[in-house]
């Protein structure tokens, strides 16, 4: 069964990922061979080759190099004398991210083969595939029934859909039987991955692009792009755009050209790389090319090719103060930049969105940027220092309105995409009831902050799951029975 929410699909140039789509809904396996052909058998050091050749990169966001880790998988399995597993992290975690799901839902096979040659040229024992979505996880599991060499190969694993769960870490632990948490110390899955076997980890999109390779071969893969950066990319366009979009274009063209493509009029600005990107000047953004290094040399990054306009319509400000807070209540709780530094960022921006903070929110929200950078335990709060630096650079426009008139009189229109949040846990207070007594603040300061009346001021997010024992504990104890943890309406203590 097709979903309904699927973005459109669009391609500037000769399609080679997005092949077919423009003829069938979702692609079978029959249709499948009918656009892409027969699928080459190659050899661990023919792949290494072909990878090395056109400089092949992971697409979901690092960027590593596709032949390393195959030469680092070699050489574990070497060592260890384990079966290795190839593992497709098909969760996406990027709210703002929909071709890997574009990919398994309407073209399962490109994936299947991808990770079906990265199989036979390692001689690997089984291909399992990390999924979130029920109709994610019966797209691909429908398509590797239906071919003989995969039917006994694959295993496709529901994990929880967070979005730090979709680190690569995090997905191998949740397949481990772990917290689906980032590691706090560095494991390569080339050396620890599945059943800690030595595993070739990548996402859906980098799948796709082996198959093409494949089929293609070096010169016909560089046939398209750049001559340092060939091959096609994947672009996620939403936002203020009229056309929602996952776009396939040639690297190097003008991302100018994807946001007319997409009617987008990004007057403030252009978010590229998803919410651990960077913000762009609108001006500066129709001219970067699509390109790591050309994005680089423009000061942003590609990521997990992630595009999203803001238009004129709603407030810079408010858009980055509700992704921050989401953020922050995504984190996983592992050390103290992501426990207390992210809502204290996401708070200050708050207050600097609804005129309640000024010059010093702005103060807040920037070194609170500065003091999680390459502290926490794992990438999180590097990505929501890009993320919010790269806004206050950006948005200035907007920053000098709130600060001297407290408002840029445009509302929050929620453009950027966040999941929805409902059914999850949010600490309130019963005002008639409420003392001011301040325990709640002492408990969970991370959410809980007093004003200057010394009255509870709450951060508008669910409380995160590694914060709910002591949220918990602050309704138990507040002397006046004001305090509740509620979901969806319910009282989560009304029997108390």
């Amino acid at each position: 069964m097709m979903p309904s929410a699927l973005p459109d699909v669009m391609c500037i140039g000769r399609s080679r990922l997005t092949a077919g789509l423009d003829v069938f809904e979702q692609i079978d396996r029959a249709a499948h061979h009918s656009v892409f052909g027969d699928l080459p058998w190659l050899t661990a050091i023919q792949l290494i080759k072909a990878a090395e050749g056109v400089d092949l990169r992971g697409r979901g966001g690092a960027a590593f190099p596709v032949a390393r880790k195959l030469k680092s998988v070699l050489q574990s399995a070497l060592r260890s004398e384990k079966g290795i597993v190839v593992l497709v992290n098909a969760t996406e975690g990027e709210p703002g991210s929909a071709k890997d799901r574009m990919l398994m839902l309407r073209s399962p096979h490109l994936v299947l083969s991808g990770a079906l040659v990265a199989a036979r040229a390692l001689a690997a024992m089984r291909i399992v595939i990390g999924v979130t979505r029920t109709d994610v996880a019966e797209s691909v599991s429908s398509a590797a029934q239906a071919e003989p060499d995969l039917r006994h190969l694959v295993d496709v694993v529901m994990v929880p859909d967070r979005f730090v769960a979709g680190e690569g870490g995090a997905l191998v632990n949740a397949l481990n039987s772990k917290a689906p948490l980032p590691p706090s110390r560095k494991v390569r899955a080339s050396d620890h991955g599945v059943g800690h076997r030595p595993t070739l980890l990548s996402n859906a999109e980098t799948y796709a692009q082996i198959a093409v390779l494949a089929m293609l071969g070096p010169a016909g893969y560089a046939s398209a792009g750049t001559m340092d950066e060939p091959g096609t990319t994947l672009l996620t366009v939403g936002g203020s755009a009229r056309y929602h979009a996952v776009v396939e274009v040639p690297t190097g063209l003008p991302l100018g050209e994807v946001l007319d493509l997409c009617s987008a009029a990004p007057s403030d600005g252009v978010l590229v790389g998803g919410y651990h990107g960077m913000w762009l000047p609108a001006g500066l953004a129709y001219h970067v090319p699509v390109s790591r290094s050309g994005l680089a040399e423009a000061g942003g990054t590609l990521g997990a090719g992630v595009v999203l306009p803001l238009g004129a319509g709603t407030c810079p400000l408010g858009e980055v103060a509700r992704v921050t807070r989401y953020l922050a209540q995504q984190s996983s709780g592992q050390c103290g930049p992501c426990k207390l530094g992210l809502p204290a960022i996401a708070r200050a921006l708050t207050a600097l969105a609804d005129g309640s903070g000024g010059i010093r929110a702005l103060d807040v929200a920037r070194r609170g940027a500065a003091a999680v950078k390459g502290r926490g335990a794992c990438s999180h709060p590097d990505g929501v220092y890009r993320f919010v630096v790269s806004a206050t650079d950006v948005f200035t426009d907007d920053l000098t309105a709130h600060l001297s008139g407290g408002t840029c009189g445009r509302p929050v229109q929620g453009v950027l995409p966040l999941p929805s949040q409902a059914g999850e846990p949010h600490l309130s207070v019963d005002w008639a009831r409420c003392g001011g007594h301040g325990l709640c603040a002492h408990l969970v300061p991370e959410v809980v902050q007093l004003d200057g009346q010394g009255y509870p001021k709450f951060l508008e997010m669910p409380v995160p799951p590694w914060l709910q024992s002591h949220a918990r504990q602050a309704v138990q104890m507040c002397p006046s029975l004001a305090l509740s943890l509620t979901a969806s309406g319910r009282d989560h203590f009304a029997d108390r």
